[in-house]
């Protein structure tokens, strides 16, 4: 009974951790913009996302070492060195894109300027990340952003025509108004926000915190393969609304309070409160998955004790790491800049990013001193090697479309 408790507690913080800033704003823009054509991006990057995370979990369970231990092991100190490097810019990035949107969505119901606020939201995901127990900042900060079904819920009540809303799912029904440059640009950012490294490292990573087996495979496929897809439809429910609702009145998601719109407009006040409630608990949760994956890519680099369930003082450098990092953050929110353009930059260059998370996860995968007979069959090889094709293209493509688009205003 209690596997199966696990099972649906991990569903459950699956589906509710799954939408972060990035997924927030990322999705509401396309909706906005592209209506439902890039919905097959969303797709592609779920299943990705379960492919990898499958596979640094049962890394996990097997091995009880986290992912950036076997790195170091597995591709050399140097090679270790640049996926270190690589993926850290770019979790730290999105840390700072959390913590920025957890001071939006208080600043939707306090109407005190986010900047304000964001010296006592990083004092709070510091605190937390201190001092909660590890299991408490994944469930209930999981189970809270639930209430971002209010967009579904939404989306039902808004009551659009279901098969003219299905027909604009083809790439062909782009908006004439808009490029293929731009089409593209906002394909790399939504592939990007899907497939964010620090999702695996803290998987992973929590997977060794919970000291994960091999007997706890079965969950940990359960948690990724029902959770992670359910989190997906949420993301398509955004983009749906604001595809109903903004886009007909040509309306660009700018800020926080624009992705709430159409739930405002669905559900009135009551709903908005639902799912700006799910706007915190869904940014603060991944501030506090972000702010963990810091440390833990660094302390498992650079060898040194690392995790919640180890005491502080055995701890020390870790807790050290994070504050560092939470102090940085906080820093940069201050000078004032937006945390929403924080957000669509992190996102593409999440898919900069992607290539070097993941190449080292489908080696070490494959290794039988690791996992023996546990590695990779040839169905996860096949879908291994496939995503590693797609991330180097989305990889090589962000600069570029950047440029092209000047961060899809083109």
């Amino acid at each position: 009974m209690k596997r199966y408790l696990n099972v649906l507690l991990g569903v459950l913080t699956a589906i509710g951790g799954f939408v972060d800033i990035g997924d927030l704003v990322t999705n509401a823009q396309v909706g906005a913009r592209f209506g439902l054509s890039l919905v097959w991006v969303v797709v592609l990057g779920v299943v990705g996302i379960c492919v990898f995370a499958e596979m640094s979990g049962r890394i996990a369970a097997v091995s009880g070492r986290a992912t950036f231990d076997l790195v170091r092991e597995r591709l050399g100190p140097r090679m270790g060195f640049l996926n270190l490097v690589g993926s850290m810019l770019v979790t730290l990035l999105t840390f700072i894109a959390e913590i920025g949107g957890v001071a939006l969505a208080l600043q939707l119901v306090s109407s005190v300027n986010h900047v304000l606020l964001v010296p006592f939201v990083a004092a709070a995901v510091w605190i937390v990340l201190w001092r909660a127990k590890f299991s408490s900042i994944e469930n209930v900060l999981g189970l809270l952003g639930l209430t971002l079904i209010g967009f579904a819920v939404a989306l039902w009540q808004l009551g659009p025509d279901w098969g003219e809303l299905a027909s604009t799912l083809s790439p062909a029904e782009k908006p004439g108004a808009e490029s293929w440059a731009t089409y593209a640009f906002f394909g790399v950012a939504l592939f990007g926000a899907a497939m964010t490294p620090y999702e695996v490292f803290f998987f992973s990573s929590g997977g060794v915190e919970e000291r994960w087996t091999s007997k706890d495979i079965g969950v940990m496929r359960a948690n990724v393969l029902i959770g992670f897809p359910l989190g997906g439809i949420l993301s398509v429910a955004i983009a749906g609304c604001a595809a109903v609702v903004l886009m007909p009145q040509g309306i660009a998601v700018e800020t926080l309070g624009q992705v709430g719109l159409p739930v405002a407009v669905a559900l009135g006040k009551v709903g908005l409160a639902v799912v700006v409630l799910g706007f915190f608990a869904a940014t603060f949760g991944a501030a506090c998955e972000t702010g963990l994956s810091t440390g833990y890519s660094l302390a498992q680099y650079f060898g040194f004790q690392w995790g919640k369930y180890v005491r502080t003082p055995e701890a020390a450098g870790f807790h050290v790491i994070l504050l560092v990092m939470t102090v940085l953050a906080a820093g940069v929110l201050l000078t004032g800049v937006d945390p929403i353009m924080v957000t669509e930059i992190s996102v593409v260059f999440s898919a900069v990013a992607l290539p070097l998370t993941y190449f080292p996860i489908l080696v070490v995968a494959n290794d039988p001193d690791y996992l023996g007979e546990h590695r990779n069959g040839r169905l996860a090889n096949l879908l291994g090697l496939v995503y590693l094709v797609v991330i180097v293209v989305a990889a090589v493509a962000a600069i570029p479309l950047i440029i092209a688009t000047s961060m899809g205003q083109g």
